[in-house]
């Protein structure tokens, strides 16, 4: 059964229909043969998740998004913690709003839990397709 919690320290979390979030998670990670058990999104600052990018992947730099995964056989389960200054950074340099780069990076931790990597190479193109793939789909973007 698919539980999504969404939590934030030191900013405001987002506010997203959990209806339509769990829809569109089960939808994506259905495409990759998963079943979505609990997830957990923490929304945070650039500091937070430099902290637990230090303490737990021993990493001395900021990112969108760092990803614990629980997952067992097909049912994807895990906590994601995202930076929302990161992701509006990232939006800004990209050219993209805000929304959108914050529904790829939503999208990008569940992708991640499917099993697909973004660190080897070639392996970027091939996330950024299933990103691009997954937003097409998403409730929360004009189309």
């Amino acid at each position: 059964m698919t539980e999504i919690n969404i939590l934030s320290q030191g900013v405001d979390a987002p506010q997203f229909d959990l209806t339509l979030l769990t829809r569109w998670v089960e939808e994506v990670a259905a495409d990759h043969g998963r079943r979505v058990g609990r997830l957990t999104y923490v929304f945070c600052d650039d500091e937070y998740i430099l902290q637990t990018n230090r303490e737990f992947l021993q990493h001395d730099y900021y990112t969108d998004i760092i990803t614990f995964d629980y997952s067992t056989s097909r049912r994807i389960s895990g906590d994601m913690v995202i930076s929302l200054d990161t992701v509006r950074s990232n939006a800004q340099q990209g050219g993209v709003g805000d929304n959108n780069e914050l529904c790829r990076v939503v999208i990008h931790g569940v992708l991640h839990l499917c099993g697909i990597n973004d660190k080897g190479p070639g392996e970027r193109e091939v996330m950024e397709q299933h990103e691009n793939a997954a937003l097409a789909i998403c409730p929360f973007l004009e189309h």
